[in-house]
């Protein structure tokens, strides 16, 4: 799966925003979401944000195990704010609305995702990113919700993300100052999961994330998609509940082909050669 940030999802003002998919999942000009899983071989997404000059889309894969991991490149230059200042007032509502639908569709994808972050995440890119199950960070890095500065309030799911991610009163500290901040004191309130040193090329949260979805990418894909529902959902309830969902996705995995794969792999100490099924 790879998803970007066009300009109009706020101030992600870096250049190359690049993210490896997987899956049968290709977005084509408009960033299409909804409908494209259509594949059962289904692996982590990367979206990494930092400098670009170009706009490109891979091309369908050819083989089934190319199915597994995508790259694409887009330009994201931020949010045109002389063009905002121009919409009339009864188009802001629908506009951020989008916005708002399409992070959703991100935060929604039955695969984990990974936001690398090299270059400046403010406004909707932060909030992208945090519609991503993990983040790193280059320590150059700059990221916040800065919405304040401009009399208004993060509307692409800012004020409902931050605060799970870092707490509640980090939270407003942050949304009401507009603070921006490095990748070292993002890592030290929380936000993101891994901070690295940038490199020459200038993708050092990128390369990490790369090694991330490698790690995941072996795992049974069918568990990965309820271990991601288990724990979305189990965090918006009490515990009792929460177990309960756990059980319910854990008898998804028992019915499946890839549960006894893993265990004969197991059993004659060799990989899994699991078909999401």
């Amino acid at each position: 799966m790879a998803v970007a940030a066009p300009g109009a999802w706020g101030a992600l003002q870096a250049g190359r925003a690049r993210l490896v998919a997987a899956g049968r999942a290709w977005l084509g000009p408009g960033w299409r979401l909804s409908g494209s899983w259509a594949g059962r071989r289904e692996g982590p997404a990367v979206w990494a944000g930092g400098p670009a000059q170009r706009r490109g889309y891979s091309s369908e894969a050819k083989t089934e195990d190319e199915l597994r991991v995508r790259h694409l490149e887009a330009e994201n230059r931020g949010a045109d704010l002389k063009e905002r200042a121009k919409m009339h007032a009864s188009e802001v509502g629908p506009f951020v609305s989008k916005i708002r639908a399409v992070i959703n569709d991100i935060a929604n994808l039955p695969v984990p995702t990974i936001a690398a972050i090299d270059g400046l995440a403010l406004g909707g890119g932060l909030e992208l990113a945090l519609a991503c199950d993990i983040r790193v960070a280059a320590s150059s890095a700059k990221m916040g919700l800065v919405e304040t500065k401009l009399a208004i309030i993060p509307g692409g799911g800012g004020t409902q993300r931050l605060p799970r991610a870092i707490g509640m009163s980090l939270a407003k500290e942050l949304i009401f100052s507009a603070r921006v901040l490095d990748g070292q004191e993002a890592k030290a309130v929380g936000l993101i999961s891994h901070v690295l040193e940038q490199n020459q090329e200038g993708d050092a949260a990128y390369r990490k994330a790369l090694d991330l979805a490698r790690e995941f990418l072996p795992q049974g894909p069918v568990a990965m998609r309820v271990a991601k529902l288990a724990i979305n959902q189990g965090m918006e309830v009490d515990l009792v509940t929460g177990l309960a969902i756990e059980e319910a996705c854990y008898a998804q995995t028992i019915p499946t082909k890839d549960r006894l794969e893993g265990l004969l792999a197991f059993k004659e100490k060799r990989p899994p050669r699991y078909k999401g099924e």
